[in-house]
């Protein structure tokens, strides 16, 4: 862990603080990703099953959820595990209905109205990691908020389990999300698959985290003519505390490490008002790592740590928005206060009770966020993310009158006259 005094700093020593470690795109991922990009396009499902069968040892399926399907997964884990994921669905749906826009209608001018409409996007792909960790709860944040939108075609896709299947809370996740199928396919063929409506629906977006090929294919794909969107830029996990006086060093040090555990190069920072919390905090981290099961992830993590002492909470907000953290918890007296010099975060969790684990899978609001300081300009996942809107203007004979002239003045100063004279006609 680094120590460090923000107020003594100097400039430049500042950015080099906060710099993310320089994360190159590996050249051999990326020809991997184009290959299997350029197999699937010339051979659509064939391309997939080639590559599935070379990195997965096995073919891509389809597992339609019958009831009987549902009811054996659910059956396999504990009724409390149950319990659990269908709180978590409930949080989110209700989060999301509530965030859902409606049709904003403005009467710009007497006789002039202007109206945004939003609809869904025709089809979208989930990918929800699977293998050794099935991320089942990326799937409740991604399928819900889709189905909140009234997307038609939800295609869902995770890698399969070492025996082949999907693991039963990936099921019961999927199921109740209202999803009729889960494709089980991994890795960049799941992607490509996708992008080309190879055996499954094209998707116009692509959503969800991944290794390093995933990643770059949701890359590749968004660069292609014609290619999906693509949700948020990804990168390695990431939270920034702003501790004070008062924050409680096992709280702190809690949630630093559940950061800390997701990978080695997840990014782990802490600004503190004085240097005894700063110490108390490094007491309590070390005490709690002896017991962690994924100590050495998280060990491997907190080296990079960084830990700033700063004047006050005003310079710690400061440091947050040059970073743009991907989760900002504020373990302060004040914390609403501190949310209003924010602008700069993927979420930020308020207070001591407000742990960014509740965030990550059960409070609502979805857990794909920005991270590598992209949320100075980009926004989490949300219902709008599977939306997109368009306008509709209105004139009557009045409001037609009202604007033809003016209209028709700027457009000749721009040098259209086909425009100006569009306008002119209506007022003959």
């Amino acid at each position: 862990m680094k120590r460090l005094n923000w107020t003594t700093l100097p400039e430049a020593a500042r950015g080099e603080a906060l710099a993310r470690p320089a994360r190159r795109r590996d050249v051999a991922v990326m020809d991997v990703v184009r290959t299997i990009f350029e197999d699937v396009e010339r051979d659509g499902v064939a391309g997939v099953e080639r590559w599935s069968m070379k990195l997965d040892k096995r073919a891509p399926r389809v597992l339609t959820l019958t009831s009987a399907v549902v009811d054996a997964a659910r059956a396999a884990v504990a009724p409390e595990d149950i319990q659990a994921l269908e709180l978590a669905v409930a949080n989110v749906k209700s989060f999301h209905e509530a965030t859902k826009p409606a049709a904003q209608d403005v009467i710009v001018a007497t006789g002039v109205r202007c109206r945004r409409e939003w609809r869904p996007i025709r089809a979208c792909g989930l990918y929800a990691p699977g293998g050794s960790a099935p991320l089942f709860s990326t799937l409740i944040m991604l399928a819900e908020p889709a189905r909140v939108a009234g997307v038609p075609q939800r295609v869902a896709v995770t890698p399969p389990g070492c025996d082949g299947e999907a693991h039963p809370m990936m099921i019961a996740a999927a199921a109740a999300c209202g999803l009729d199928s889960l494709w089980l396919i991994g890795g960049a063929q799941a992607i490509a698959a996708l992008t080309f409506g190879a055996g499954m629906p094209k998707a116009e977006k692509i959503f969800g985290p991944g290794n390093a090929y995933v990643a770059e294919a949701k890359r590749y794909a968004a660069s292609l003519p014609g290619g999906p969107t693509i949700d948020v830029p990804a990168g390695p996990s990431e939270l920034m505390v702003i501790a004070d006086d008062g924050a409680d060093p096992v709280i702190v040090a809690a949630d630093l490490l559940s950061q800390a555990e997701h990978d080695p190069d997840a990014q782990v920072l802490l600004a503190a008002t004085s240097d005894a919390v700063i110490e108390a905090v490094e007491r309590e981290l070390e005490r709690q790592l002896q017991s962690l099961p994924r100590a050495e992830i998280a060990r491997a993590a907190m080296a990079q740590a960084r830990l700033f002492r700063v004047r006050d909470v005003g310079e710690a907000a400061d440091i947050a928005n040059a970073y743009g953290p991907e989760h900002l918890s504020l373990e302060v007296k004040a914390p609403q206060k501190l949310v209003d010099s924010i602008d700069n975060a993927g979420a930020v969790f308020v207070g001591a009770f407000s742990a960014e684990t509740f965030g990550d899978y059960i409070c609502g609001p979805s857990h794909v966020l920005p991270t590598d300081g992209a949320s100075a300009a980009w926004s989490g996942v949300g219902v709008t993310s599977f939306m997109k809107s368009f306008v509709v203007q209105e004139m009557n004979a009045e409001g037609a009158r009202a604007l033809a002239g003016p209209a028709a003045r700027l457009a000749r100063l721009e040098g259209l006259e086909a425009h100006a004279r569009a306008a002119d006609v209506r007022v003959r």
